[in-house]
C-alpha cells in the first residue's frame, strides 16, 4: 500500500519517455522555427499558418499525455485503496469464485450456479495432485446448489486434508456444455499486496481480490 501511495504523481517510463519526447521535439521545433525566421526571404516571407498548426499539434499532445498522467494517478488511487480495505478482511469470512475448497474435519463446500437447466450433471472432486478422488451426482435444475463433500473417496477411504477442487460437468439437451460458476467460502487467513494485484489467501488457497464476491464477519 505505501509503495502505491508514494507512486502517485510519478509517471511510468512509457508516460515519462513520451513527456521528454515531446519536450526534445518542441524545443527542436523552436530552434528550427527561429533559424528560418532569422533566414528567410524579407520578399517571401514564411507562412505562418503552418507554424500556428504544428503549436496546436504540440498542445495537443501535451494535453493527451496529462491526461495520461491523470489516469495514470487515479489508477494508482484505486489500487491504493483496493490493498487498504483487503487488509480489513483478514479474520473474516470471504466468498470467492474460485473451484478450491478447503477439507478439514472431514467437510469440504462449494456453491455451484446453473444458468439453465441441464440433463447430465456430474461433480468430480481432484486432489491436489490433480487426480480425480471423487465422483458424485450434481444438480441440474437452473440455479445455484451447495454440495457438502464428505472427504471420502470413491472407494470409501477418507482423504487427507488439504486444498481439493470441484469441477461441475453439466449438459443440456442439445448435448452442449453448461459453464458453471463455482464458489466457496473460507475464512481470511492473510492478504498478498506484493504483486499486481492483491491476492487474499484463504487457508490454503489463494485467490485474487477481483474474485472475491462477498465478505462476512465470522461470526454471523
Amino acid at each position: 500500500m505505501v509503495d502505491a501511495v508514494s507512486g502517485i504523481g510519478s509517471s511510468s517510463p512509457a508516460l515519462s519517455n513520451s513527456q521528454t519526447g515531446l519536450a526534445d521535439n518542441f524545443e527542436m521545433f523552436l530552434t528550427l522555427l527561429t533559424e528560418q525566421m532569422k533566414n528567410q526571404d524579407p520578399l517571401n516571407p514564411l507562412d505562418s499558418t503552418q507554424f500556428v498548426n504544428q503549436l496546436v499539434d504540440f498542445s495537443s499532445v501535451e494535453q493527451q499525455i496529462a491526461q495520461n498522467q491523470n489516469l495514470e494517478n487515479l489508477l494508482l488511487l484505486q489500487s491504493a485503496a483496493a490493498q487498504s480495505a483487503s487488509v480489513s478482511y483478514i479474520g473474516r469470512v470471504a466468498t470467492a469464485l474460485t473451484p478450491q475448497a478447503m477439507l478439514t474435519d472431514g467437510e469440504a463446500s462449494w456453491e455451484y450456479t446453473l444458468p439453465s437447466d441441464a440433463t447430465t450433471s456430474s461433480i468430480i472432486i481432484r486432489d491436489e495432485d490433480d487426480r480425480i478422488v471423487a465422483r458424485h451426482d450434481g444438480e441440474t435444475n437452473t440455479g445455484s446448489h451447495d454440495f457438502t463433500w464428505d472427504g471420502l473417496g470413491d472407494g470409501g477411504a477418507a482423504q487427507d486434508e488439504g486444498v481439493y477442487t470441484m469441477e461441475v460437468i453439466a449438459q443440456n439437451a442439445d448435448g452442449d456444455n453448461i459453464e458453471v460458476s463455482i464458489q466457496a467460502a473460507a475464512l481470511v487467513s492473510g492478504v498478498d499486496l506484493s504483486g499486481s494485484e492483491v491476492v487474499v489467501e484463504m487457508g490454503g488457497i489463494r485467490v485474487p481480490l477481483s474474485s472475491v464476491m462477498s465478505i462476512k464477519d465470522a461470526n454471523t
